[in-house]
């Protein structure tokens, strides 16, 4: 089996900030490196920002010029970092923090029978009526 590998889980969440409430997840990756992590968040930003209101364009885009080196040397640091956007009454975060991912195992490894490896194309399925 292999051994662990180091990389980063990357999440964004949208808050509703007039109605309260828990954040709601609403996109997530794995990077196996800080400049992933960094371009995944950034690509993200970059792309919605013509979307968002003029202050939260600015905020944006301030991350993106200046933000966005301090964030790059926190994950270098295996920090975990966050970047928001307030637009409106919408909150937008993403987040990247550092994980270890662990192997999956193989099926060949689970003693699965020889027929679980053997598609079938559905013609042994039963059917609805």
């Amino acid at each position: 089996m292999t051994d662990t590998v180091r990389g980063y889980w990357c999440e964004c969440r949208t808050e509703d900030l007039a109605a309260g409430g828990p954040p709601a997840l609403l996109a997530s990756m794995d990077a196996y490196s800080a400049a992933q992590a960094d371009r995944w968040m950034a690509l993200a930003l970059r792309t919605i920002t013509p979307a968002l209101g003029p202050a939260a364009a600015d905020e944006a885009w301030d991350w993106l010029y200046d933000g966005r080196i301090e964030m790059r040397q926190a994950l270098l640091r295996s920090e975990p970092c966050s970047v928001s956007v307030d637009n409106a009454t919408t909150r937008l975060t993403w987040t990247a923090r550092p994980v270890l991912f662990l192997p999956l195992a193989r099926r060949a490894d689970s003693g699965l029978p020889t027929c679980a490896d053997r598609p079938t194309g559905g013609a042994d399925r039963p059917r609805r009526r």
